[in-house]
């Protein structure tokens, strides 16, 4: 039978002696469509980085103020990288630098305590009863994730959730919870490309046996209970919701084969302790998901708040020991500049994953696999336990509308910053100036990303420089 090529579906496959191997995209099929390789992929992917307790911010009378301060001097386009994020040079004009942002019910909270909000803006508070929202990536996801295998990709050095106020993932489900986060390399990559034994349709089948049931059960339940035990079964039938659909979808996508990729050159079985290989690894797992369509939504925690866990020995990278007592040490000898080698480490790192995307052709698209791929990195502090000024970065997404090559400062001009010397720490000092709230950001983020919104957390509008 001969087939129009143009009818044939995007995955292809060549098949024979019982196996099926993915084909890349080629341009025979492309261009059988009359105008489809100049018409740019409607593809957008969203990717956030977080990294741990704060970034150099000496003040400006310091010596190390000219070298070793993250945020850059000047504004606009008119600006000069420090030795901190001087390994993004190369990139700056793929990339914009933010400060003066902030989570509002954030601001008077110790920083070790607002990753779980970084990507959510929900006041979790400093103690006491704890509850979160869902986060900026996972509300992308719930627009995108049915178009690929992976809903998304939730990654942290740490894995799993950790604790409130010490959250291990930076991803939260629409109910508040935290989603895991995977740690291990090799895991992540079974899990993307490593072919599932021949039980799993049969598990699956029992899997949406058993929810069926389930449902069934809870709805003659629910006519017993009383109001609040109404909204427990109520929170309970979202999970299993949630369960049903995951394993939907996994139906869906049980017979299609996986991605095939080349990773000779990846060190899978490696942990924190080898800490830029590990790093390295795990940028590439992302880079993998998205140019094989696996998933276009992905976080990466680079560290736990507090210099807890695995996390906190990515210092020695660089020649140093635990990471937060960098932050800690910056009133010693070479202090700061000793905390901004980690930090340029770490930017090195980031540029490198930008940069691979830069250099990769947008598979059936216009451009490059950047330009429809918005990456964001920060924190949720900036000086010493300071919940204020976030260190942010947006790199891509040029085909969505971002602009970039330019330095956008809506702090004050002398922010806080300094070494801790004792007393009263920062985040405990009044501030004599607002902060743009960062849900305006993220606002402006999801609708150039396609999705319908006006209002995020506790947004008030949009931020059209970027």
């Amino acid at each position: 039978m001969i087939q129009n090529i143009a009818s044939l579906d995007r995955r292809r496959f060549l098949r024979g002696a019982g196996i099926a191997l993915a084909l890349p995209w080629l341009e025979s099929f492309s261009t059988a469509v009359a105008g489809a390789a100049a018409q740019p992929s409607d593809r957008k992917r969203f990717a956030a980085f977080y990294l741990p307790d704060g970034v150099p911010m000496p003040l400006a009378d310091d010596p190390s103020y000219e070298d070793w301060a993250w945020f850059p001097h000047g504004a606009g386009k008119d600006f000069k990288l420090t030795k901190c994020l001087a390994p993004l040079e190369p990139l700056r004009g793929e990339t914009t630098i933010l400060s003066g942002f902030s989570h509002p019910s954030a601001r008077s909270v110790h920083g070790h305590s607002n990753a779980d909000q970084f990507l959510t803006g929900a006041n979790t508070g400093p103690s006491g009863e704890y509850k979160n929202t869902i986060s900026l990536d996972q509300l992308f996801a719930e627009h995108v994730g049915d178009q690929t295998r992976f809903s998304s990709l939730v990654m942290s050095t740490d894995g799993g959730t950790g604790t409130p106020r010490g959250a291990q993932t930076l991803s939260f489900n629409r109910s508040g919870r935290a989603i895991p986060a995977e740690n291990k390399p090799k895991r992540i990559f079974d899990m993307l490309f490593v072919k599932n034994d021949a039980d799993a349709a049969r598990r699956l089948a029992l899997s949406q046996s058993s929810l069926d049931d389930l449902l069934a059960d809870a709805k003659s339940l629910r006519r017993m209970l009383s109001e609040h035990d109404q909204e427990t079964l109520d929170e309970y039938l979202q999970s299993v919701r949630e369960t049903e659909l995951k394993v939907e979808k996994a139906k869906r996508w049980a017979n299609i084969p996986l991605p095939q990729v080349n990773v000779d050159h990846l060190q899978l079985d490696i942990g924190p302790d080898d800490p830029r290989n590990y790093l390295q690894a795990m940028f590439e797992l992302i880079y993998l998901a998205f140019k094989t369509d696996s998933t276009r939504v992905a976080t990466y925690q680079l560290g736990r708040e507090n210099g807890v866990g695995a996390s906190d020995y990515l210092a020695r990278a660089v020649g140093f020991n635990l990471t937060h007592q960098l932050t800690h040490n910056t009133k010693n000898p070479d202090g700061w500049k000793n905390f901004g080698i980690y930090c340029a480490f770490i930017s090195e790192e980031y540029g490198r994953f930008v940069q691979k995307l830069k250099s990769t052709p947008e598979p059936d698209g216009a451009g490059n696999m950047l330009d429809n791929t918005l990456v964001m990195f920060g924190s949720a502090s900036s000086a010493f336990h300071l919940s204020r000024n976030y260190p942010l970065l947006l790199s891509g997404g040029k085909n969505m509308g971002f602009k970039h090559g330019q330095y956008l400062n809506y702090g004050p001009q002398k922010p806080q910053g300094g070494a801790w010397l004792g007393g009263r720490e920062p985040w405990q000092i009044k501030s004599n100036h607002e902060d743009q709230p960062l849900a305006n950001l993220y606002v402006t983020m999801l609708q150039r990303l396609g999705v319908e919104t006006d209002a995020f957390a506790d947004s008030t509008g949009t931020v059209a420089e970027v």
